[in-house]
């Protein structure tokens, strides 16, 4: 139990899929202000879902069979074809939530690929995979708040003009992820 805990925490605090690998950072530069949270909700809830999905379709469908070369050809479907039944649920159990536009950006979200390719490369177990993707999830949706506020506060401050915009962002994410280097020795194997 204390090492599904922790897996949870690493993952959204330490190993972070976009600070600590670059993947899911396109989501971030195109998001609007107004659905910070949807998006964030609905990725982690997509990561949640695709995670547990991707696992089991691996480990109990692929290996047996062996056709484990051919994971991507079930993961990528398997991801794109949940997008549009979970926003419905989400907006219909959450009306005030905006949760139209995200189709594209959970479409081209590479951390929800990368998670369950994280996943079928360990193999410590279904509750392991869970509390990996609701890490991820939970980690990408800190990460999108954060750099959300962080673009608010530089909207509102006097930036010299060759950083305004995106060479500010990049800036402030990579300060973030420096300040995420410090959760790294949170956790001793």
């Amino acid at each position: 139990m204390t090492e599904i805990v922790l897996t949870l925490i690493s993952a959204a605090l330490i190993n972070n899929l976009v600070l600590h690998w670059p993947l899911g950072v396109d989501p971030l530069l195109r998001n609007e202000h107004r659905q910070v949270h949807a998006l964030g909700l609905a990725t982690a809830c997509l990561m949640l879902i695709v995670g547990t999905l991707g696992y089991s379709a691996y480990r109990w469908l692929l290996i047996p069979l062996e056709l484990t070369s051919l994971r991507l050809f079930v993961f990528l479907p398997l991801s794109v074809l949940l997008i549009g039944p979970l926003l419905k649920v989400l907006s219909r159990s959450l009306p005030k939530l905006a949760f139209d536009g995200l189709w594209p950006l959970l479409l081209g979200n590479a951390g929800v690929l990368g998670l369950m390719l994280l996943n079928a490369q360990d193999d410590k177990g279904l509750f392991h995979a869970m509390a990996l993707s609701l890490g991820a999830g939970l980690g990408f949706w800190l990460v999108l708040s954060l750099f959300s506020d962080l673009r608010q506060r530089t909207l509102d401050n006097d930036i010299p003009l060759p950083f305004r915009g995106l060479p500010i962002e990049l800036i402030g994410a990579g300060l973030i992820a420096v300040a995420f280097l410090g959760f790294s020795g949170l956790i001793k194997t």
